[in-house]
């Protein structure tokens, strides 16, 4: 249950503010189709967060050596400042779905592929070599990111605007920063 329970809040808290959800906010308001955009976010995160989780998994597998420990960390501290930089996303550059190409499709492919590199994708790589349960990590990061991005989908730039982004995201900030320091201290009692 923590697997799932921290993954969730981990990435719902720093999706907030986020590139993809922007992306949600902007394919909401150019399709007006939600629920072929929110089906086209649910599948995306799936492809992409299982991924992400499996690398983190099979990586923390091979290296268990307590410098490897350490290192995830580090990493979700690093997490913790790149949650305070809001992204932006490039609004001179249309959207258009492929020629033939549905707002499924157009969501799916665009959320794929700008999740990738993302804080979110890099989280639950850490999140999947942190915890022994790619399923659950996949889906709690997939949770997370529903929770984030179907009220931007359904509710768009109003939301935006009543929602304090900056406390959400030092709020994120905090949670990677107490993760990376939890681990950081159970590894010091496992070593010494």
């Amino acid at each position: 249950m923590e697997t799932l329970l921290t993954s969730t809040a981990l990435v719902a808290l720093a999706e907030m503010g986020d590139k993809t959800q922007l992306l949600a906010m902007l394919l909401a308001t150019r399709f007006r189709k939600p629920v072929p955009i929110i089906l086209g976010i649910f599948a995306a995160t799936v492809a992409n967060h299982f991924l992400a989780a499996l690398v983190g998994h099979s990586i923390a597998g091979i290296l268990t050596q307590p410098w490897f420990r350490y290192a995830v960390a580090l990493s979700f501290i690093a997490m913790a400042a790149w949650t305070l930089v809001p992204d932006k996303i490039d609004e001179d550059e249309p959207l258009r779905a492929p020629s033939g190409a549905g707002v499924f499709v157009t969501t799916l492919i665009a959320f794929f592929l700008v999740e990738m590199g993302d804080k979110t994708q890099v989280a639950t790589v850490a999140l999947g070599a942190r915890f022994d349960n790619v399923l659950l990590v996949t889906m709690g990061t997939t949770l997370g990111m529903m929770i984030a991005n179907v009220p931007a989908v359904l509710f768009g730039e109003g939301l935006a605007r009543r929602v304090p982004m900056r406390a959400l995201q030092l709020g994120a900030a905090l949670l990677f920063l107490l993760l990376g320091l939890w681990m950081i201290a159970g590894l010091r009692g496992w070593i010494g």
